[in-house]
């Protein structure tokens, strides 16, 4: 893909991964955040990605958002493998990323209003959509004369949200973006990044452990000691077959069905398989 090719390009991207594996070292030790990680999200589609804290959603956010380079595996926007970019593509490409990272602090600029923040951000003429002001209105925030210190905690993750949309990106990554937010400024956060990113197409995948969240968006995904677990809304839930063939059980059958358990899997019809522990198939014979 060419940059005259991606300039002309409109609404949201297309995100896929393929047995993305990444490793880090603790003291000396190798630790497997992502264990073979497979994803596709489709242009324009809000994604939420939810599990414990170690699951690897985190760490997941930061490779698509190119802030980490995967052990192994490949991370695909639109069909170009973000893993393999070099610098210079990597700065281009994390500087079209939307990305709202966990605490205003980290997104903001202290010292500057809602709007002198927004300014700040705009790069290019995408940014005559005017996402950002958009919500910094919604949010009530778009004539406000103090600096982004003196606001609230919802005020902030506002000003955070209107930033991150500012140049209309085709890709949106958010961590936790109302894990400090009461209920009413949750579903105010949330009403305003559906709208801006409902309007312009924009494909997003948000890390969140609260499940009214998750309910927001399209799809859930559920990860679990760094891979895909589960997948699709609130009261539909289907585990995911990894490329390796692997199944994760749901959390609430792991107490009879622990780590270690040996089964005999058979195929009971084209639609069913059945898992026998190995006592039961004793008994059976």
């Amino acid at each position: 893909m060419t940059a005259s090719t991606a300039a002309t390009r409109t609404g949201g991207a297309a995100v896929r991964t393929v047995g993305v594996v990444h490793v880090y070292r603790v003291f000396g030790t190798d630790v497997a955040a992502l264990r073979g990680v497979d994803l596709d999200v489709a242009p324009g589609e809000r994604v939420a990605l939810l599990g414990p804290s170690g699951s690897g959603k985190s760490t997941l956010l930061s490779v698509l958002a190119g802030l980490r380079r995967p052990s192994a595996g490949s991370v695909l926007v639109d069909g170009d493998d973000v893993a393999r970019f070099s610098e210079g593509r990597m700065y281009r490409y994390r500087a079209a990323t939307g990305l709202m990272l966990q605490g205003a602090a980290s997104n903001l600029l202290s010292y500057a209003t809602p709007a002198e923040n927004v300014r700040f951000a705009r790069t290019g003429t995408r940014a005559a959509l005017g996402a950002g002001r958009q919500v910094l209105e919604l949010a009530g925030l778009h004539d406000e004369r103090r600096t982004v210190d003196r606001l609230d905690r919802a005020g902030q993750q506002a000003v955070a949200l209107a930033v991150a949309v500012m140049n209309a990106p085709r890709l949106l990554l958010v961590d936790e973006p109302t894990s400090q937010l009461d209920d009413d400024e949750r579903d105010h956060l949330l009403d305003a990044l559906v709208e801006a990113t409902q309007q312009a197409g924009t494909t997003v995948v948000m890390v969140t452990h609260d499940e009214a969240v998750a309910a927001r968006m399209q799809r859930m995904i559920r990860m679990r000691d760094g891979r895909i677990g589960a997948e699709g809304l609130r009261h539909e839930q289907y585990a995911v077959i990894g490329s390796d063939g692997s199944v994760q059980l749901p959390e609430e059958l792991l107490a009879t069905w622990p780590a270690g358990s040996t089964v005999r899997v058979q195929a009971a019809s084209a639609d069913e398989i059945r898992l026998l522990r190995r006592a039961d198939e004793s008994r059976e014979q």
